[in-house]
């Protein structure tokens, strides 16, 4: 555990957000490890296949990862405050709720997935292989949920390291699983969904199992779970907002990914390759926005409100560093990366043209995201959600409908940055009203 309260805030965030910025990039080695196997031994198909899904997937679990994010703000306010019992009460109440949410998760998308599929018009080339990884992979949802909650309820109580240490053994055996079920076993697209199955249930029972006999507070035991109504009342009126922003986010993707479709199995394949690209570039951002949001919320509870502007002017330096490093980085190496994932000639043309329009403007995406880590360390996730939501579906969504017309597939792609600079526009603005100060929950 790191006390984030005392210190100066550009080394205490700095090495709170870099074990979490490691996590996540072995976790997106995790997804990229299918990607490049699938695409390189079952070929652009299955590749599609694979990429389609995740936008689903994402909107399946985004609004149960939305409001257990309460949990993790009033853990580290908690924390914050001195207040061990309150964190505990908070921490039991977070992983009932995951237990009954992830089950209700795979029950909704074992019904609906192919209809949805079929509703966005998904090629009938690849429908067929999407539907059975979508299926598959829900079978893991309850090991998903517990290990993405207790990581999140560590790096609340300012513990960053830990689960990327179960993470990184995770990935390893997800490429050796991946291998196995796919080049060894010939098991297909199956065999890719089975393999993260198996990798995220590895780490979730043993992090768990460590977390018993090595946590001071943190101590998982089914017949001692304790429901605090409470507390997972505060919890959902600070983690609702974030719900239903995820889930409207979710399902922006996956109304971008119905115009994407229009355009065959070559864009999808290039869509899917070139997002998890984008992905793994926005990670710094993100990762920092988090490690913000924790300073934030200890500070906060701590009553030290004066070092919030502190914490935000430090990781707008390192932010916007890594930001211009990484978008002339992807657009030098654009071609290469994409050669990782498949070898048509088509699919790496599209998806260059993705990495260059979109790359050029990741200090845009990086500003927007820690900006708003301010606002979601204060417990303020109403605004940020109205602003997201704004910049999703009135600029980014019709921009790309109205602009592939004009420009191809192309346009579609320049909706993207366009969004992202009314979302830091926005962001900034509501920032400097300051009305995000009186949202704290201690």
């Amino acid at each position: 555990m790191q006390d984030l309260t005392e210190g100066k805030p550009i080394g205490l965030i700095f090495r709170f957000a870099t074990p979490m910025l490691i996590g996540n990039v072995f976790q997106q080695i995790y997804n990229v490890t299918d990607s490049i196997i699938v695409g390189k031994f079952l070929g652009k198909e299955a590749l599609a296949a694979v990429g389609a899904s995740f936008p689903l997937i994402f909107l399946l679990i985004s609004f149960i990862i939305g409001i257990s994010t309460g949990s993790t703000i009033l853990v580290a306010q908690y924390f914050g405050a001195k207040d061990e019992n309150k964190v505990r009460r908070t921490i039991n109440t977070m992983y009932i709720f995951l237990f009954f949410a992830s089950i209700l998760v795979m029950i909704v998308g074992f019904l609906f997935t192919e209809s949805i599929f079929r509703a966005i018009k998904l090629p009938a080339d690849i429908l067929p292989d999407a539907t059975l990884y979508m299926n598959l992979y829900l079978t893991g949802s309850l090991f998903f949920f517990g290990f993405n909650g207790t990581s999140a309820v560590l790096r609340g109580l300012g513990d960053s390291k830990t689960p990327l240490y179960f993470l990184i053994l995770s990935t390893i055996a997800n490429i050796f699983l991946d291998l196995l079920f796919i080049v060894v076993f010939k098991w297909g697209v199956a065999g890719a969904a089975l393999a993260t199955v198996l990798a995220q249930a590895g780490a979730s029972i043993t992090l768990v199992l460590y977390l018993n006999h090595a946590h001071p507070i943190i101590k998982l035991s089914l017949n001692k779970l304790k429901w605090d109504r409470g507390i997972f009342n505060t919890s959902v009126k600070i983690g609702l907002p974030t719900g239903f922003q995820q889930t409207f986010v979710s399902i922006g993707m996956i109304a971008l990914l119905r115009i994407v479709n229009d355009y065959g199995t070559n864009v999808i394949a290039a869509y899917s390759v070139a997002g998890r690209i984008d992905n793994m570039a926005g990670l710094p951002a993100m990762n920092f926005g988090t490690a913000l949001s924790t300073f934030v919320g200890q500070n906060i509870g701590a009553k030290k409100m004066h070092r919030v502007k502190l914490g935000l002017t430090s990781t707008l330096k390192m932010s916007s560093w890594t930001a211009i490093i990484t978008s002339v980085l992807i657009i030098i190496c654009r071609y290469p990366l994409m050669r990782l994932f498949v070898s048509d000639p088509d699919v790496i043309a599209i998806g260059g043209e993705y990495l260059v329009i979109v790359g050029s403007f990741y200090l845009m995406f990086s500003t927007m995201f820690v900006i708003g880590g301010v606002m979601r360390g204060a417990g303020d996730t109403l605004i940020p959600m109205f602003i997201t939501l704004f910049s999703l579906w009135i600029i980014r969504i019709p921009l790309a409908a109205l602009l592939s017309k004009q420009f191809g597939v192309i346009g579609i792609w320049w909706a993207i940055p366009i969004a992202w600079t009314m979302g830091t526009f926005l962001s900034f603005l509501y920032y400097k009203t300051g009305r995000w100060k009186k949202k704290a929950r201690i």
